[in-house]
């Protein structure tokens, strides 16, 4: 470590083809850490900063996105690098943490936080997290955990991975008149439909989503790719992809309430992972999956039955992070931050119950 240290150099990097190559020399390059995500969230209230460690032959060893703003109502600010730091080995994650630590003190930061899979196995880095002064967070923003898809297979083969069901559930949704439409480029209509189809999804399902103007730029800035599933001139599903080092990520789906005895997202899926597949990316990322997948009580347990049924695999990650700088200021911002999710949370049950009246 102390030769990593003093043999390498943290430098800020300002251009974007030049991390955007870094993070692909790089083991699981994520596209949380990519220069259009930072760009995308620096307009809607962060900023961001972009590091990269090199050892003296100029090969990239880390690379950590962080991302900064200061909360309402707060005089400090809280630094997050989504699914970062993304590292060579142990010694560049080891090196990056504590990179990471020097910003949030530099930025008098409440908190910083990580959540990138590490370069070593899971306890070995949970205990090198709690040795450099890291906590566990009791505010996780990404899934802790995924299901991946190895696209690197013939049709036949990603057939055959899948359970009878899902498969006989994609042919029933064949039989009956869904067809897929793909979107590459996004209109405006077809914008102002996934935010639609988004909405009522939220609303039948119960969490909450940002404004349209939000979504709109997200799937812009990301180049979003749209698959739409229709049938007899409705849609009645859609997905939205995005793609980075080789990978597609389900980032969201969205469907109507009428017409799910079709089965369109059983078509879409298909769908998406053979264009994913035909246009260059190896793996399929679900974008989400339980804590615990034997749990049949888990918020997400129907979620993973569904994508467990396309064969998807688990993939337990490591989970975000915090370190706290000035403990005092953390703890006094969760119970602050416990308080306004009360009160938000109380609101929003409101709401439903007089959409329900």
């Amino acid at each position: 470590m102390r030769s990593l240290l003093q043999h390498s150099s943290w430098q800020e990097v300002r251009d974007p083809t030049t991390w955007d190559r870094a993070l692909a020399s790089l083991p699981n390059p994520h596209i949380l850490q990519s220069w259009a995500w930072g760009e995308f969230k620096s307009r809607w209230g962060w900023r961001a900063e972009r590091w990269l460690l090199r050892a003296t032959d100029g090969t990239p060893r880390a690379a950590v996105q962080v991302l900064w703003h200061h909360p309402p109502y707060l005089p400090l600010c809280v630094l997050y690098a989504p699914k970062g730091p993304l590292c060579a080995d142990t010694d560049a994650y080891q090196a990056a943490l504590r990179w990471v630590m020097a910003r949030a003190r530099a930025r008098r930061a409440i908190w910083a936080k990580v959540d990138g899979e590490p370069p070593l196995p899971l306890p070995h880095a949970r205990q090198l997290l709690a040795v450099e002064g890291w906590c566990h967070s009791p505010q996780q923003i990404q899934f802790r955990n995924t299901a991946i898809t190895d696209l690197r297979q013939s049709d036949a083969e990603l057939l055959a991975a899948m359970k009878p069901k899902w498969r006989y559930n994609l042919r029933l949704a064949e039989r009956r008149g869904v067809r897929v439409r793909l979107a590459t480029t996004l209109s405006d209509a077809d914008a102002h439909l996934l935010y639609a189809l988004y909405a009522e999804t939220a609303r039948r399902d119960r969490f909450a989503i940002r404004t349209a103007s939000y979504y709109y730029d997200a799937w812009r800035a990301m180049r979003g790719v749209a698959l739409f599933a229709e049938r007899e001139g409705e849609t009645l599903a859609a997905v939205v992809l995005f793609c980075f080092g080789g990978k597609a990520w389900f980032f969201y789906g969205m469907s109507r309430s009428e017409g799910r005895e079709h089965m369109p997202n059983h078509l879409l899926q298909w769908h998406a992972m053979r264009w994913a597949r035909d246009h260059g990316c190896h793996t399929y990322d679900w974008w989400g999956a339980p804590e615990d997948p034997h749990n049949p009580h888990d918020r997400l347990a129907g979620v993973w039955r569904f994508k467990e049924g396309a064969g998807a695999r688990f993939v337990e990650g490591i989970g975000a992070w915090d370190y706290a700088p000035f403990p005092p200021a953390y703890r006094a911002y969760l119970r602050f931050s416990k308080l306004l999710h009360s009160l938000r949370s109380h609101r929003s049950s409101e709401l439903c119950a007089n959409r329900s009246s």
